[in-house]
C-alpha cells in the first residue's frame, strides 16, 4: 500500500472514470478523500476536466460547480512554472508539468501515451489498478 501523504496527480480520465463509472479509479479517489494520499492538480487540468465532463456527460450546471469546488477543496492546486514537451499530446505534457511542480511521486492515468513512459524523472506513471497494488 502507498504510504500516507503520497503526492499524486490523478489524470483527467481517472477523475472522470471515478466520478461517472466507479471501479478502480473511484477506489483511488476515495484514498484521496480519506486523506490517505495528497491529490495535486493545476488550473489547466481542472479546466480540462470541466470541459470534458460538460461535453460528454449530462450533468447539471450546479453538479459541475459542486465537482469543481470539491476538487479545489480536496486537491492541492499548483501553477506549473516549467514547460515539458516530451509527450505526443500537449495535454499529457500538462499532466507531467503538474506532477513535477507538485513534487509528486505518482501520476495515475489510463492514457496509454503517458503509461508508455512508466516513469518521468522520479515520478512513477501507472494505472489505477497498478497504483492500488503499489
Amino acid at each position: 500500500m502507498v504510504k500516507s501523504g503520497t503526492r499524486v496527480v490523478l489524470d483527467t480520465n481517472v477523475l472522470i472514470s471515478a466520478i461517472v463509472f466507479g471501479g478502480k479509479s473511484r477506489s483511488v479517489l476515495k484514498l484521496l478523500l480519506k486523506d490517505k494520499i495528497v491529490g495535486v492538480t493545476s488550473g489547466v487540468l481542472l479546466a480540462e476536466l470541466s470541459e470534458v465532463i460538460h461535453k460528454k456527460f449530462p450533468f447539471k450546471k450546479s453538479d459541475l460547480e459542486y465537482i469543481e469546488e470539491q476538487i479545489r477543496t480536496d486537491f492541492e492546486l499548483v501553477n506549473p512554472r516549467i514547460e515539458i514537451k516530451i509527450a505526443r499530446d500537449d495535454d499529457d505534457n500538462r499532466v507531467l508539468e503538474a506532477a513535477v511542480e507538485g513534487d509528486c511521486e505518482y501520476i495515475v492515468t489510463g492514457d496509454e501515451d503517458l503509461l508508455i513512459f512508466k516513469k518521468y524523472k522520479t515520478i512513477k506513471i501507472m494505472t489505477p489498478a497498478e497504483f492500488l497494488n503499489e
